[in-house]
């Protein structure tokens, strides 16, 4: 569904969308109001969406709707990209939005579009998404706060129940993910799962000692303890060659 206030952009997004005959486009608005009626006509499963819209905003629109769906924002105002992604954003494009770069977002999306139907659900893993590799910069939202972290910064993950705590410096937020979908998401060789709860990025190792256990004891360059599991152990023993 495209929400956009300007009557031009509308008809050149539908003109650039015939190019990705996959997607559907179920209706268009021109403002909140009318946005908000057909969202909750037709339940689009992807917004193009502008955030300027006669005398309100997009982020207007998004909470009034108990199902958000998720975003690729058009818009010419770079300021607003960090709001963004406070929501399931998929991509933030500044205008003129050219075929090319609408086509990069809709690369994002996972084959079959899946709406964000609660905020308790982990999000979808997306094998078309990118590598995360140590330059990459990723969004983590936690409660009312959204952190732009570089990959390179964190020394570890960690699984506390459905959730994993990001350890980057001084800060530690929380993200709705589990430690598997973290693991696929980065490019190999940069993590590695020490134990069922932790996944420690290879360069803030500073130390390696065996444990009483028959493990290993990772001592990071922050001054935290991590214990290896005695199988994975054997794994980093490995690939270390110690």
């Amino acid at each position: 569904m495209i929400v956009e206030d300007s009557r031009l952009a509308r008809l050149e997004l539908k003109e650039q969308l015939k190019a990705h005959p996959q997607l559907e486009l179920v209706a268009e608005a021109s403002d909140v109001e009318m946005a908000l009626t057909l969202v909750k006509q037709h339940h689009p499963e992807l917004l193009l969406l502008d955030i300027d819209l006669c005398g309100a905003t997009a982020f207007d629109l998004l909470a009034q709707l108990e199902t958000v769906p998720k975003i690729i924002f058009t818009t010419a105002y770079a300021e607003h990209a960090l709001t963004a992604f406070n929501y399931p954003t998929v991509d933030y494009l500044l205008k003129p939005v050219t075929a090319e770069r609408l086509a990069t977002a809709l690369a994002k999306l996972p084959p079959v579009l899946q709406s964000e139907t609660s905020a308790a659900e982990e999000p979808a893993s997306d094998s078309n998404e990118r590598p995360l590799d140590s330059n990459s910069n990723f969004f983590v939202k936690d409660g009312e706060r959204c952190f732009l972290l570089k990959v390179a910064d964190v020394r570890w993950f960690e699984a506390i129940g459905n959730y994993s705590k990001v350890h980057a410096g001084p800060q530690a937020p929380m993200v709705y993910r589990s430690l598997n979908s973290i693991e696929q998401r980065l490019q190999p060789g940069l993590f590695f799962r020490v134990n069922r709860h932790q996944l420690v990025n290879l360069t803030a190792i500073s130390s390696v000692e065996p444990s009483i256990s028959g493990g290993l004891v990772l001592m990071l360059s922050c001054g935290t303890e991590v214990e290896v599991s005695r199988r994975q152990s054997a794994v980093l023993r490995q690939q270390l060659a110690l």
